[in-house]
């Protein structure tokens, strides 16, 4: 695989100083979304596991003696290694063998079962999670505002450009799959169902090599991407399924298909947040449910710009979803964390960022700008609410992440305005 053409991702940077201190790095995520190519360019050397020439030769060697594919110029790339678990103990054997950091780059779009790997790999190989192509990366935003700026309150105003409805809904359905940047949106729309029915027909038994029943496992996926950018619960999914789809559906049988979902790097929840360290809001709150691309419940729904355009609730949902994943690769880039918040009274913040010093940043995220005054005011109640009630910390930047705004600007309260075609790490 040549890269020659390799497009920078923002996990480029967190991929060199990995490999500085770890003798091996193993990044996962959703496959497409670009681990091969990105590891390919930060390696000397490769061996593909799942490669079918010579009757999936390289596989069967490294099921006989997984050391055999370790043997290459550092850093060396073992691409999609959990189709042979055993490599984990292998690769962790032989970076204590040599001492040395920067020997191995794994890639993975699947966690497997701990069978077969004996060691956590805990202080040898380090994790990296890589998501699909964020907007900057894909060249959809100017980056004018960076992310890191914004938390740290430097931003200065600025006119970003004029954004069309109709972009925003090409955006969401195309998503951020690097083989769909330069495709038209016709061509680009097919890929995430491509990439859904390959999941149910192929990577769900090749997981663990148990059948499922993929009818089911579509239901939930389907009721998933209704209930996409919210905080429904496992009930919530049931009764939905139920009522809309017909036939009923074991609450174990949900738990254990989203806990699939999740080590297929499908869905990407968002957890929830508290301001007061202590307080059981973090660990009682439910996730919000999101998938790891927008254009993964919009070929769900069957969504076209006209019917989003037609379906502004809907379409508000979806666009929350591409801007969570956004914030998502920026915040992580700056070792942040991005989460939700909810309270008992169910006042809600659509996503939360806590910095490594444990200051944060909260964000309404809006369509369009005449929801900026709500969403502002919607920022300084639950400030001064947490601030006065809770005596937790409150939020360093309070920020509104618009689709249609022209500009990133401070507002005279305070509050900034960010469109998030104009945003980077």
């Amino acid at each position: 695989m040549s890269t020659s053409k390799y497009i920078p991702r923002i996990i480029d940077k967190e991929i060199e100083r990995t490999l500085l201190a770890f003798g091996a790095v193993c990044i996962e995520g959703p496959k497409w979304c670009g681990k091969t190519r990105t590891s390919l360019f930060h390696s000397k050397s490769s061996i593909f596991v799942g490669d079918p020439a010579g009757n999936f030769q390289n596989r069967r060697l490294a099921e006989i003696d997984p050391s055999l594919v370790l043997d290459g110029q550092s850093p060396r790339l073992i691409d999609e290694w959990q189709e042979v678990p055993s490599l984990w103990d292998a690769v962790r054997f032989e970076v204590d063998r040599r001492s040395m950091p920067g020997q191995f780059i794994l890639t993975g779009s699947s966690t497997p079962n701990t069978k077969g790997i004996m060691h956590s790999g805990a202080g040898r190989i380090a994790r990296l999670q890589m998501r699909t192509m964020s907007l900057f990366e894909s060249g959809d935003s100017s980056g004018a505002v960076s992310l890191s700026e914004l938390c740290n309150g430097e931003i200065e105003s600025t006119l970003t450009g004029e954004v069309e409805l109709s972009t925003l809904c090409e955006l969401i359905i195309r998503g951020g799959w690097p083989g769909s940047i330069d495709t038209d949106l016709k061509s680009s729309a097919l890929l995430p169902k491509e990439y859904l029915k390959a999941i149910l027909e192929d990577d769900v038994v090749r997981l663990d090599g148990t059948k499922r029943n993929t009818a089911k496992m579509e239901r939930l996926l389907k009721s998933l991407a209704r209930n996409e950018s919210t905080a429904a619960s496992n009930k919530t999914l049931q009764k939905d399924m139920s009522d809309r789809e017909g036939g009923k559906i074991d609450p174990d049988t949900i738990s254990s298909y989203l806990d699939i979902f999740k080590r297929l790097f499908i869905t990407d929840n968002v957890p929830a947040f508290s301001a007061n360290l202590r307080s059981p809001l973090r660990i009682k709150q439910a996730e919000k449910l999101h998938f790891c691309d927008p254009s993964l419940p919009s070929a769900l729904l069957g969504a076209s710009p006209q019917m989003l355009i037609s379906d502004l609730e809907t379409l508000g949902l979806l666009f929350e979803s591409l801007c969570l994943r956004d914030l998502k690769v920026y915040s992580e880039s700056i070792g942040a964390k991005l989460f939700h918040y909810q309270d008992y009274d169910n006042d809600e913040i659509d996503a939360v960022i806590e910095m490594q010093n444990g200051q944060w940043c909260a964000f309404e995220i809006k369509l369009g700008a005449n929801k900026i005054d709500e969403a502002a005011s919607n920022l300084i109640r639950i400030r001064d609410k947490i601030e006065k009630s809770e005596k937790g910390r409150v939020p360093r930047v309070l920020c509104v992440i618009c689709g249609l705004s022209n500009a990133a600007y401070r507002r005279t309260d305070g509050v900034f305005v960010v469109p998030i075609t104009a945003l980077k790490d």
